[in-house]
């Protein structure tokens, strides 16, 4: 064999995998999901506010004032750190291709049946 066929091998012998991520990006994906996720959930309640403030307020002037909601203020911060959270494990989960890997089955054994009488 000449030095042709060897150049060919060690060439081809170790190919970089096309479905891998460099760990900072993966990071980055993933963060931005979050935000996303975060961003999701102000549209959705500037939604609700908006159909309150065209239905609600023009009919019946209800400030909503007497609810209390005051006292959930201290909430809010553990509710979006949560929020961005859970958007950014499920970003990872997604971005990684976790979620897309098959599954892999488990045999269970299967007894022998007993004859009825």
């Amino acid at each position: 064999m000449g030095l042709v066929s060897k150049r060919s091998r060690e060439g081809s012998a170790r190919r970089p995998d096309p479905t891998h991520q460099h760990w900072s990006m993966l990071v980055f994906e993933s963060l931005s999901a979050g935000v996303v996720t975060v961003a999701a959930g102000l549209a959705a309640v500037i939604a609700v506010l908006g159909l309150y403030l065209i239905i609600v307020w023009p009919l019946t002037f209800w400030d909503l004032s007497n609810l209390g909601l005051e006292q959930y203020a201290g909430w809010t911060n553990t509710v979006l750190g949560s929020v961005f959270a859970g958007g950014s494990l499920a970003g990872f989960w997604c971005f990684s291709g976790a979620a897309f890997k098959p599954k892999r089955r488990i045999k269970v054994p299967v007894s022998p049946s007993r004859s009825r009488p």
